[in-house]
Parts: structure tokens; sequence; C-alpha cells
């Protein structure tokens, strides 16, 4: 199982629903929530779109730094 706290978190942050952010991944809300779930691993490209869209790095959404900004 894979789990990605921090999209969930960066959504809400955000004031964004998953069906917004599925929008914009180009993907249904259902795929979305699994990912939030962590039901389903985030394909690489819409792990690089997400960190795009939130101008965060991918370390960060990862959970492997606690530092937002890119490098």
């Amino acid at each position: 199982m894979y789990y990605y706290r921090r999209i969930r978190d960066l959504r809400e942050d955000h004031d964004l629903r998953q069906k917004e952010i599925a929008a914009e991944l180009n993907i249904d809300q259902r795929v979305y929530s699994n990912y939030e779930l962590g039901k389903r691993e985030i394909p690489l490209h819409l792990l690089i779109k997400l960190a795009d869209y939130y101008n965060v790095s991918v370390d960060y959404i990862l959970e492997l730094s606690d530092n937002m900004k890119r490098s």
C-alpha cells in the first residue's frame, strides 16, 4: 500500500476538491482518490505534474524532505 499524505494536505491547504485536481491531471476523480488513500501508486508523470502544480519538490510530496522548495 502506498500512502501520499502530502497530496491530500496540499490539496486541502489550497481549498481544492479531488475533482478539481483530477481534472488538472486529466484523470477520473476515483483514480485520484485512490492515490490519496494509498490504494494505487501515483505514476511518475502525474507526481511531477502535482509537484509543478503546487510548486513543491517531488521529494516533499514523497516525504523524503520537509523542504517544500525545489532545488
